[in-house]
């Protein structure tokens, strides 16, 4: 795991949320120093601290852990899914027609682009 990219996340998070370290060290019970050091990729985290950090910035995991997960195809397609699932039947109708427009362009865009041979 990439602790520097995860301190990243949750120091961009932190700030959306116009917390200091203090404050939200103070929100899950744990030391400002601590905070600190896991922004800076310097501390590792329990799976309980990273969830109580997750809930108390309104993130879910995955989305601070983001870059060190692997991605499959299933996943975006899942994605994708929920997306969809909330929607009303107009507004995926929508989603459906925009998705085959951008494909359609950049359908294009490839078959038109030289193409590098080494």
């Amino acid at each position: 795991m990439d602790y520097m990219q995860l301190g990243t996340r949750l120091r961009q998070e932190r700030l959306k949320h116009n917390l200091t370290q203090e404050r939200l060290a103070e929100k899950i019970d744990v030391s400002h120093a601590y905070i600190g050091q896991i922004e800076r990729g310097e501390r590792s985290l329990t799976l309980e601290t990273l969830l109580k950090l997750a809930n108390q910035l309104e993130v879910t995991a995955d989305e601070l852990l983001h870059e060190s997960l692997k991605m499959n195809e299933g996943h975006f397609i899942h994605k994708i899914t929920q997306l969809l699932q909330e929607r009303p039947i107009r507004e995926q109708e929508m989603a459906l027609n925009m998705l085959e427009v951008m494909f359609t362009h950049l359908d294009q865009l490839n078959s038109t682009e030289p193409k590098n041979y080494k």
